[in-house]
């Protein structure tokens, strides 16, 4: 067993959520650094959650997780079906009103109205999650 898989088994239990024991798989073929990289976040993020000490959204992480990892989809009201953690990222270029271009004002007005979108709560500047 792989010292992340090991991480999740004593810190989660038997309870450990299948896209947690994937995030493990995947800091086992590479790094924790590496694969925070992938998802846009912390490496300390990383490591609370397969330590079951993360106090963020887990939601969030998960989304993003599954998105990358697992195929996880979502039906966008404006692009149609697309990875969970690309929505996750529309969300968060939506609250930027400066819009560079057509793409970005399309999804600036379809997120704004998106009910995904009215369940987060803006994050002061963190890009971490």
């Amino acid at each position: 067993m792989s010292a992340p898989l090991k991480t999740v088994t004593e810190s989660w239990g038997a309870d450990a959520p299948d896209w947690v024991i994937r995030l493990a798989e995947e800091c086992a073929d590479s790094s924790q650094r590496q694969v925070a990289g992938r998802l846009d976040r912390s490496g300390a993020l990383v490591n609370q959650v397969l330590k079951n000490k993360y106090n963020g959204d887990l939601a969030a992480v998960e989304e993003c997780v599954r998105g990358l990892f697992m195929n996880g989809t979502i039906e966008c009201p404006a692009l149609g079906c697309i990875p969970s953690n690309e929505c996750q990222d529309w969300r968060k270029k939506s609250r930027d009103r400066r819009a560079a271009n057509m793409l970005r004002v399309r999804m600036f007005k379809a997120c704004k109205h998106c009910p995904r979108n009215s369940r987060e709560k803006p994050e002061m500047g963190d890009r971490h999650g």
